[in-house]
């Protein structure tokens, strides 16, 4: 923990740098090495150019071009499953499900990123706790910071613990909610998920659908991760009201497919809830995943490749189905390099997706379904289907198909985004079986609790925290 103690002083004053500050504090005569707290939280403005260097660092460079921002962590759940094929470069390790042990560089970026994060988000909590501003915007800011603790919290206990329902008791990250000199012991994972819940509880009630931008959070955006929380523990009824409140409730005014094959690269458009924007003034270059991994049309690094057998789940009218032969060259449609995707376009100033309403209506339909409520499920799908197929037909299916199908339709619509695949097989508990012309293959297949669903303690967090020993890893 002294190791991120000291990363999360120097990143809050290099957050701090970034800033601004008032025109009194450039006028008079002050240490250089950052802008103090008292200027930081005596305005709106200083706040929320605080919140603009937090969200920042979502899609910077945080280490390697593997390990960059959270579009990695969501880029290394994705080659985890079987419908994407990595090339052997950058995520080859995650690709292979073997990239968990204490020293890996996958296994230290998840724990100490995340952890950065979520010292971000206590600096910003705390420090309004005295700061000047009013009431209502303390509420505001605070409930921002609790959103994006929870936010981070989640993708912790997803990376570092078993499956929710899977076992309750275990050993999950330290929960912290300030700047702590020494590390705290580990929790439990109903503890995170409490706290998680009781974090994103608060951001509802004190966000509003107001916002700099796409790439911040509101109200909107505190929903749709709770209703991703809530997905995941089983709580059918908060995730179905979540996720409608998220997306809004109308269907029809959130979906766009002729937008679906734009590149994947502008966070202004209607289907995104929430993303990371990006220019050429702060480019994140070739670290861009999935987009430098899977446009092999431009400059990037070109080494994603889909799974046959995922590419003849879409019909030819559906307009996701965006593949195409990788060269006339290769011939075989057993050579894994046979399929690519055109879904993202490589550019220096390419958004990244972090929430699109269809993960909401998918969700509020598997809610639904769930539920006992199959001719609203129905309605939802269709719905969806309708917009990405002219030629869909509504479904018939009852009870566990139904199901079925809606967990296709998620890896259909999110596939390369999120993870999708990786974290349905998770938090429903099952395997995930490589089939079809993949570059590894049984190896790299996951069994139902698979061990390779997360990651091991990072050794250099055992070695910092007094109340962490190699114990921690003995079950994992």
């Amino acid at each position: 923990m002294k190791t991120l103690i000291s990363k999360f002083f120097i990143a809050i004053v290099a957050l701090l740098i970034l800033a601004g500050c008032t025109q009194d504090f450039l006028d008079e005569p002050k240490p250089t090495n950052g802008v103090p707290e008292e200027v930081v939280f005596s305005s709106r403005k200083g706040v929320e150019a605080f919140i603009s260097g937090i969200m920042r660092r979502f899609r910077g460079q945080y280490t390697s071009t593997d390990t960059a921002g959270l579009n990695s962590l969501f880029y290394a759940r994705s080659v985890k499953g079987n419908d994407l094929i990595q090339e052997n470069t950058w995520f080859s390790f995650d690709y292979a499900n073997d990239n968990r042990e204490p020293v890996n560089r996958r296994t230290i970026f998840s724990w100490n990123y995340c952890f950065y994060m979520i010292g971000q988000a206590n600096t910003l909590i705390n420090g309004l706790e005295y700061s000047t501003l009013a009431e209502e915007d303390k509420k505001e800011f605070s409930a921002y910071g609790h959103a994006l603790r929870g936010f981070f919290y989640h993708q912790l206990v997803m990376e570092f613990a078993p499956a929710y329902s899977a076992d309750k008791t275990f050993a999950a990250p330290p929960i912290y909610t300030g700047l702590s000199f020494t590390g705290n012991p580990m929790s439990t994972v109903d503890e995170v998920y409490k706290f998680i819940v009781a974090d994103l509880t608060i951001a509802i009630e004190g966000l509003t659908p107001n916002r700099l931008g796409k790439s911040y959070i509101n109200k909107n955006v505190a929903n749709a991760i709770l209703a991703q929380v809530y997905q995941v523990m089983g709580n059918w009824e908060g995730a179905e009201k979540a996720a409608n409140a998220a997306y809004g409730g109308d269907v029809t005014k959130v979906l766009d497919a002729s937008a679906y094959r734009s590149g994947f690269d502008d966070y202004m458009n209607i289907e995104w809830i929430w993303g990371s924007a990006q220019s050429t003034d702060q480019s994140n270059y070739y670290w861009n995943a999935p987009a430098s991994m899977a446009d092999h049309l431009t400059t990037s690094y070109s080494a994603m490749y889909i799974n046959k057998d995922f590419v003849n789940l879409f019909s030819e009218t559906d307009v996701r189905g965006y593949f195409q032969k990788k060269s006339e060259a290769i011939t075989n449609v057993d050579d894994y390099r046979y399929w690519i995707t055109r879904k993202f376009k490589f550019s220096f100033e390419g958004d990244n997706a972090i929430i699109r309403t269809p993960e909401m209506i998918l969700i509020e339909a598997e809610a639904k379904a769930r539920l006992g409520a199959d001719a609203d499920a129905h309605k939802l799908l269709y719905t969806l289907q309708k917009n990405r197929d002219e030629m869909a037909v509504k479904s018939t299916n009852t009870g566990n198909a139904l199901l079925e199908e809606i967990l296709l339709e998620r890896r259909k619509e999110l596939y390369g985004e999120i993870g999708v695949e990786w974290f349905d097989a998770k938090r429903l508990r099952r395997g995930i079986t490589r089939t079809g012309n993949h570059r590894i293959l049984t190896p790299a297949s996951l069994t139902a609790d698979d061990k390779r669903f997360f990651l091991k303690i990072p050794q250099a967090e055992i070695d910092a925290n007094p109340f962490i020993d190699d114990a921690v890893n003995k079950d994992r």
